[in-house]
């Protein structure tokens, strides 16, 4: 197939395209042209999404067969794409497990679990995805949704529960044996994903006519805590180091950066089953262990000097500290 990757340089969509040339399909990406590392035999067509008139006109002129949209978070977005790919045989688009938001009816959250978004990022991908479902209902529009849980990989680095964006700090804070903090008691209950792994649901799902019209979890049918999430690291790192928690109120209060997500998902208990997209897209077998997942990005954070020296901040010291203070809840 001729396939265009919308993005293709981001966290998960780098494994994507890779993958999509390993299977054997004609690659292209439509993005801005910032990121580089593109590899071998990938055409790039450079230009911002936003341009919708100049995004719409590319994609409809080259007509291809299939269409993996990375990047698609509003209304607007998808209502564009729709008119991008209006000839396409399969458009794979990338949503969220955060369109479930956190108050949950069961667990783990099957696809027909009600969606209760709480931020601005779950609503936007909730009406993005009615979007397309609607034009599937309607007019038989070939689309596939995706709902990745929690995804890391080499392009960013290693998160933490306190923040998302993989803030590297921490990294040395453990390797120099310093206390890191930890959201309440460490013991959320959450999922994580190497984007190697994930590559599989969005390229296999093209041209299979099962997969038209569905919405799939994705992620590993395992799970943990975050307490456990972190010894896992500790053990990639090479060290091993107090976990002290801290209550969110009072993270929210000291203005710890980066605290979105943890206020938002991570620090509630949030599990999924990715059942449907197993039966659909057998080839969705996630392989690698947490523990070698986050070699791989701390091998590339490493490499490319990623890591800063936690001694030019002392936010995270100040915070145990005032933790302590009135109350250690030591987890290590």
């Amino acid at each position: 197939m001729r396939v265009c990757v919308i993005g293709g340089t981001g966290n998960i969509s780098t494994s994507i395209v890779r993958l999509l040339l390993q299977v054997g399909h004609e690659v292209t990406v439509f993005n801005r042209g910032i990121s580089p590392g593109l590899p071998e035999g990938v055409r790039q067509l450079q230009g911002d999404r936003k341009d919708r008139a100049a995004f719409e006109a590319v994609l409809q002129a080259e007509k291809f067969d299939g269409v993996i949209d990375m990047i698609c978070f509003t209304e607007e977005d998808a209502r564009s794409t729709l008119r991008a790919c209006r000839d396409v045989e399969h458009l794979v688009h990338c949503s969220t497990v955060c369109t479930y938001g956190v108050d949950y009816d069961w667990l783990p959250a099957t696809e027909d679990h009600p969606l209760r978004p709480i931020s601005d990022y779950g609503r936007n991908k909730v009406a993005a995805d009615n979007v397309y479902l609607a034009a599937y209902h309607n007019h038989g529009f070939p689309v596939t949704i995706i709902k990745p849980s929690t995804t890391f990989g080499p392009r960013l680095n290693m998160m933490r529960q306190l923040d998302c964006t993989g803030n590297p700090g921490w990294v040395d804070r453990v390797r120099k044996g310093k206390a890191i903090a930890v959201c309440g008691d460490g013991r959320a209950l959450h999922q994580w994903l190497h984007v190697d792994d994930a590559a599989p649901a969005f390229v296999f799902p093209l041209g299979r006519e099962r997969c038209r019209g569905q919405v799939y979890n994705m992620m590993k049918t395992e799970f943990g805590t975050w307490e456990s999430y972190h010894r896992a690291a500790m053990r990639v790192i090479g060290r091993e180091v107090a976990m002290v928690g801290v209550p969110i109120a009072a993270l929210c209060a000291a203005c710890a950066p980066s605290l979105g997500t943890c206020e938002s998902i991570f620090s509630y208990n949030t599990i999924y089953s990715p059942a449907r997209l197993m039966r659909d897209v057998p080839e969705f077998r996630p392989r690698l262990s947490l523990e070698e997942g986050l070699a791989n990005v701390l091998e590339a954070m490493d490499r490319e000097g990623r890591i800063p020296d936690s001694d030019e901040s002392d936010w995270e010291d100040r915070l145990i500290a005032a933790q302590r203070q009135v109350g250690e809840v030591s987890l290590g």
